[in-house]
């Protein structure tokens, strides 16, 4: 409780500091609290050197509004994931949230591997591209079964991605996606598909999307359920457990425009986090 205390102070000091201050003002003023949400892997001096250079590379998320930006940045930091780096583990996206420029946090490919292996419960997790010419056959039912053999080369276009799990126990499960269900799946439920991510690293995303597909039936922790969960969120509150605020993305369903990045709202639709 009183972390917490500290933590909501913190955030109100930096949020109704005068007009004119920047984002990294604000990613400054909040070092102190940063560094009692970060796990031991991550110096609170490496953290925020990775956001500021975020926001060097990606200067719409000057725009974005500090309490979006700092809740994503903080996100992150209790998951252990690093945004915006080549490690590919997270990102903090700009996309407008109903007309205001907001900050969201996307769990990456990586990242979400990551959050697997440390649940202790899984001995294997892939994710693979399956190409026009290689050897790729899989049943369902009774007795599932799959089977991937790449063309040595000459390998073709990407025709399908498929994800794997097997736990300690001798257990195990697999999804597959055709291109065509990977590009619906992005479309429908990813507010950020017209940017981010979903544009520069196609391939990575959609392993993510099958692998999330998978571990569904994986017999995994918590904190991979926590990581799951804040998978693509918008939150405004700074707090000192992440997991207990409310997304505050306002679900619609919305076109993208592929220039700016800007969700354009159509009609309603219910959350979804698939």
């Amino acid at each position: 409780m009183e972390n917490k205390a500290i933590i909501q102070s913190a955030q109100t000091r930096a949020v109704t500091k005068k007009t004119g201050k920047t984002m990294q003002d604000y990613v400054k003023a909040m070092e102190g609290e940063i560094k009692k949400a970060l796990p031991s892997v991550i110096t609170p001096e490496r953290f925020t050197r990775m956001v500021l250079s975020a926001i060097s590379t990606t200067p719409k998320l000057s725009e974005c509004t500090p309490q979006s930006f700092l809740g994503a940045m903080m996100t992150a930091a209790q998951l252990g994931v690093e945004p915006n780096t080549a490690l590919g583990q997270a990102y903090i996206i700009p996309f407008r949230n109903h007309g205001v420029m907001e900050a969201s946090f996307q769990l990456g490919y990586k990242g979400l591997i990551d959050l697997a292996y440390r649940s202790g419960e899984v001995s294997i997790i892939q994710a693979q591209t399956v190409f026009e010419r290689d050897e790729f056959t899989y049943e369902l039912g009774l007795d599932p079964q799959l089977k991937h053999v790449p063309a040595t080369k000459d390998r073709g276009a990407a025709v399908a991605y498929y994800a794997i799990f097997k736990t300690k126990d001798g257990g195990y499960g697999f999804e597959v996606m055709s291109m065509d269900d990977v590009r619906d799946h992005a479309k429908k439920y990813s507010k950020t598909f017209g940017t981010g991510p979903w544009q520069t690293n196609f391939d990575e995303m959609a392993k993510k999307t099958v692998l999330k597909r998978v571990l569904k039936y994986a017999p995994l922790k918590s904190d991979f359920v926590r990581g799951v969960t804040a998978d693509e969120t918008t939150k405004t509150t700074i707090d000192s457990d992440m997991y207990a605020v409310p997304d505050e993305t306002i679900y619609a369903d919305y076109e993208v425009d592929t220039e700016t990045g800007e969700v354009k709202e159509t009609a309603g639709k219910e959350p979804a986090n698939a």
